[in-house]
């Protein structure tokens, strides 16, 4: 991936632009800086890539005063925009390839290089859940763990709550002014003054339901471990379970009751292969045993000599693949017949043309 090093104001605004650029994912962000060498050819270039791209799908990076104007207003919220070659990057999203190419950050950002680990569960969750969280979170912060998680309703306030003293993490689908819910607004102001703040949105931005996805990558891509405290049959909880999988993490979940719907899913996931963990004791022995390299990349995806023009009957197999559920790409590879590095080159031109959509971590899908 990039080198770490600071970047100039001039570098961070054509950094964001491009990243901020409809239709250009990340995968696409680091194919395209991998072939420009910088954000600032990379848009230059995007007028040409207009014209080349197959559908002709026009590529309008926002202008260059828009990002600056954001880059002030979070400077005066007192958050700061971090490029993944930033060195305060956290490194655990920066192990993944690709990263998100921007991230804002408000608070502690050293608290993301600690050893991580995500709590997530029902927003609607019993008592019991509530303590479960309370207790596992004020257990790990004691053992030096920072708590991970995305300041919902339910389980992941209960988390946040808990862990203030020993620090906590929090990851929004908005931007990192945007309280929500608002229920958590004392919350989010002591995670802002104890902990740390983390979105991929824009500044002043109101998460959508289609943002808690991307949201939910973020967390388990922070962290070492996820542990899955209640979570029923269809919840987001158990996506950020499957993401985790995907991108190489332990994923972990507490049993319950087979008569409790907000057991159900935790339940399956134990059945699937997760590890089952009753307490906090559990959890530190899984995460002990965890060694750093088993986190999952794709390292050969954006290193050496940009892939050549690819034939058309391999771009043809590479967007049959792909399906309306995100993959990582080795998968998408495997079954097109090609190496990860020629698939991350046909996304590139897949996504600039409309057809794939590339996310976080290393996965891609059909564009919705």
């Amino acid at each position: 991936m990039t080198p770490a090093r600071p970047l100039s104001d001039v570098e961070r605004i054509d950094w964001v632009r491009l990243a901020r650029t409809p239709n250009i994912g990340p995968v696409t962000f680091f194919q395209l800086l991998r072939k420009f060498k910088s954000a600032s050819a990379a848009l230059d270039a995007l007028p040409e890539l207009t014209r080349k791209s197959r559908r002709g799908k026009e590529l309008v990076p926002p202008a260059a005063e828009e990002i600056a104007k954001e880059l002030d207003l979070t400077r005066k919220y007192g958050a700061q925009i971090l490029a993944s070659c930033d060195p305060e990057y956290p490194p655990l999203l920066k192990a993944l390839d690709p990263p998100p190419p921007v991230l804002t950050a408000l608070g502690k950002v050293d608290l993301a290089a600690e050893p991580t680990v995500a709590i997530v569960g029902a927003r609607n969750a019993s008592a019991a859940g509530r303590k479960l969280a309370r207790d596992i979170s004020a257990a790990l912060g004691k053992a030096g763990f920072v708590t991970v998680s995305g300041l919902a309703l339910g389980i992941d306030g209960e988390a946040h709550a808990a862990s203030l003293a020993t620090r906590t993490v929090a990851v929004l689908g908005g931007a990192v002014d945007h309280v929500y819910p608002p229920q958590h607004e004392r919350l989010y102001a002591e995670i802002a003054a104890k902990g740390l703040i983390l979105s991929e949105s824009p500044f002043g931005y109101r998460a959508k339901a289609q943002d808690f996805p991307r949201r939910n990558r973020i967390i388990t891509g922070l962290s070492r471990g996820v542990v899955v405290v209640e979570a029923a049959e269809r919840s987001g909880s158990l996506i950020s379970a499957r993401m985790a999988g995907e991108q190489g993490r332990e994923v972990m979940a507490m049993p319950g009751s087979p008569l409790d719907p907000r057991s159900s899913g935790t339940n399956r996931l134990i059945r699937q292969g997760a590890t089952l963990v009753r307490h906090a004791d559990d959890i530190l022995e899984v995460l002990e045993s965890l060694p750093f390299s088993n986190v999952a990349t794709n390292g050969d995806l954006f290193e050496g000599a940009p892939e050549p023009d690819l034939p058309q009957d391999l771009l043809t197999r590479i967007e049959h693949a792909l399906s309306p559920h995100p993959m990582p790409i080795d998968e998408i590879a495997r079954a097109a017949g090609a190496t990860p590095a020629q698939c991350a080159a046909a996304l590139m031109e897949l996504e600039l043309s409309g057809s794939a959509t590339t996310l976080p971590g290393g996965l891609a899908c059909r564009a919705i």
